[in-house]
Order: C-alpha cells, then sequence, then structure tokens
C-alpha cells in the first residue's frame, strides 16, 4: 500500500480513538452514578461490548459515510485526507477549548468541506447528507422522548413495588450496559470503517465497498483503546466525577439509549451516542420532575449542532487550499 493509504488509515484510527475518549464518560457514567456497578466492571463491560458491536450490526452506517454524501467521481485520496484532518484538528482544538462539539458531525462536515473545495457543491448528494442530518438532528430529540416515556412506563408498573426492586435495576444494567456498548461500537466503530473502505476503494485496493474483516477488527480496537483510556482516566480521578442517579434511572437512560443508537446503526444512521445518552438523561429526569434536569446540557447540545458541521467544512476547504500548496510547491505525493 502507498504512503498516502497508510496515513488515511492511522488518521482514521487516531480519530475513532479521539472519539473513543470523548464518549468513554457518558457510556460508563449511569451505570457507575447509580451505583449498580464498581468503575472497573462497568469499563470492563463496556470495552468488550464495544468491540464486539461493529460484528454484529454490519455495516450499513459505514456505508452510508463511505457512499451517500458525495459524487464518486468527485473522491480523492487527498478529498479523505483533508476531511479527516479536518475532523481530527477540530476534535483536538474544541477539545482543548471546552467548546461543545460532536466527533460524528465534525466528520460529516469534513467530508462535505473537502468534497466541496474539490469539486464544487454540487458533488455533495443532498438526499443521503439530508439522511445523515435528520439521523444526527432528530436522534438526541427522539432520545429524550423515549426516555421520558420509558421512565413513566417503568414507574407505572412498578407503583406498587417495594424497594427491594431496585436490586433488579442495578443488576439488570449488565445486560443494559451491554446493548449500550454494543451500540456505540456498532454506529461509532463504523465511521471509521466507513472512511478506511473508502480510500481502499478510491486507491484500488478493493474492487467493490465491501469493508474487509481486518478493518472491522482495527476500527473495533482503536473505538475501545480510546474509551478504554479515557474510562480509566476518569476512575482514577479522586473524589469521583459522576453525579448520583437511582437505579431505575440508569436502567431507563441505558436502555432508551441502546434502543435509539442501535436502531439508527440498523439503518443506516450515522448519531452522536454522546447526545443520545445526554438527552436521555434529560428525559429520564424530566418524567420525575423538571427541575432535576440539567438543562444546560441542551444548550450544548444545540451549539454542537449549529456550529459543528458549517465549522468543520471550513477547516476543511482551508485543509485542502493548504495541500494543494503543499503539492504545487514541495511536490507532496497527495493524488
Amino acid at each position: 500500500m502507498s504512503f498516502i493509504i497508510f496515513l488515511i488509515i492511522g488518521l482514521s484510527l487516531f480519530f475513532g480513538f479521539l472519539n473513543g475518549v470523548h464518549d468513554s464518560r457518558n457510556v460508563v457514567s449511569t451505570m457507575v452514578s447509580s451505583r449498580a456497578y464498581s468503575p472497573r466492571v462497568a469499563l470492563g463491560v463496556t470495552i468488550l461490548a464495544e468491540f464486539s458491536g461493529p460484528f454484529i450490526f454490519g455495516s450499513a452506517v459505514a456505508n452510508t459515510i463511505g457512499r451517500g454524501i458525495a459524487d464518486p467521481n468527485a473522491i480523492s485520496l487527498r478529498v479523505i485526507l483533508t476531511a479527516l484532518l479536518s475532523a481530527v484538528i477540530w476534535n483536538l482544538l474544541t477539545w482543548k477549548l471546552k467548546i461543545p462539539s460532536s466527533s460524528s458531525h465534525a466528520l460529516i462536515g469534513g467530508i462535505v468541506g473537502a468534497v466541496s473545495a474539490n469539486a464544487g457543491a454540487q458533488a455533495v448528494q443532498i438526499g443521503g447528507l439530508l439522511k445523515i442530518l435528520i439521523s444526527l438532528f432528530a436522534s438526541p430529540i427522539i432520545g429524550f422522548v423515549f426516555g421520558y416515556i420509558v421512565l413513566r412506563i417503568i414507574l407505572a408498573l412498578c407503583m406498587n413495588s417495594t424497594p427491594r426492586v431496585n436490586r433488579f435495576f442495578k443488576k439488570s444494567q449488565l445486560i443494559t450496559a451491554l446493548a449500550l456498548g454494543l451500540s456505540h461500537g456498532s454506529n461509532d466503530g463504523q465511521k471509521t470503517m466507513g472512511i478506511i473502505t473508502l480510500a481502499l476503494v478510491t486507491g484500488g485496493y478493493l474492487k467493490s465497498f465491501e469493508v474487509p474483516l481486518w478493518v472491522m477488527a482495527i476500527c473495533a480496537g482503536a473505538l475501545t483503546f480510546g474509551t478504554a483510556v479515557g474510562g480509566w482516566l476518569l476512575i482514577r480521578k479522586p473524589g469521583g466525577s459522576f453525579y448520583k442517579i437511582r437505579p431505575v434511572d440508569g436502567f431507563a437512560t441505558q436502555v432508551t439509549s441502546a434502543l435509539v443508537v442501535i436502531g439508527a446503526s440498523i439503518v443506516g444512521g450515522p448519531v452522536s451516542a454522546t447526545q443520545i445518552i445526554n438527552t436521555a438523561i434529560m428525559g429520564v429526569g424530566a418524567a420525575e420532575r423538571a427541575n432535576k434536569v440539567r438543562w444546560g446540557i441542551a444548550k450544548d447540545i444545540i451549539s454542537a449542532w449549529v456550529l459543528t458541521i458549517p465549522a468543520t467544512a471550513l477547516v476543511a476547504a482551508g485543509v485542502y487550499r493548504l495541500l494543494l500548496y503543499g503539492i504545487a510547491h514541495y511536490g507532496l505525493p497527495i493524488p
């Protein structure tokens, strides 16, 4: 394989690693906050499930990322590299400045910006992009609504139960945490799978867009490693970093988040697991009382919606110009 292919694969895995680090808190938080299991057990269950996710739920999201956004004739290795660089730059910048962002939004914005810089905005497939935007923007709202409904149903079913029912909600979170980890791995892992497979097809190393098994493995591994690193750093912080919620709240949040993300993965819709988990927590809180909800999270999510895709598209356009300059003046081998 050429150097540029290895560079794209390396950047894709780094993007997946960053995604895992960013999402680690949200994926394990409810299990730990509700005191259902220890942080180490929660993290162990999560990373095992995350790695397995892409192998179980297929590659529908990878197909959407790799084939649904742009005209294939407008895709080159230079475009793919630009999209990845812009997404990574934006993730690192927002992480450093603590600006609300989303890795999923950043990748989509990077692809749109790179394709537009290379072949014009007309090269973007409006139908495919619209499907992705609907998935990204509607899924947190669905997470809030489902979280509200799920908790109300659970409370109605357990109206006459004794406090011992909390044992059920604690122990059951081992199953719901597995489902949440599988859903996160299936959706977020497939985003990097789609980029790498697209690069292999564009470079002539694959005849058709079919995700190889080794691509699934390395992408799942990068996401899982990022979650493990981020989760372990979080666990080791003195005093704990999670706010306390009841076992029933943790159970309802995990059920809601897993259902929404798995549903999106099956239909090929890329979503932000972090935003879905956060809004599911908000919906669960609202089902009890409105003043229990951290409404500031909604502000952060809306900020990420409004800012991330346009910003990363602009970053991608700038990165593309820099690459063209490097090719013209320094002979960079980027086709």
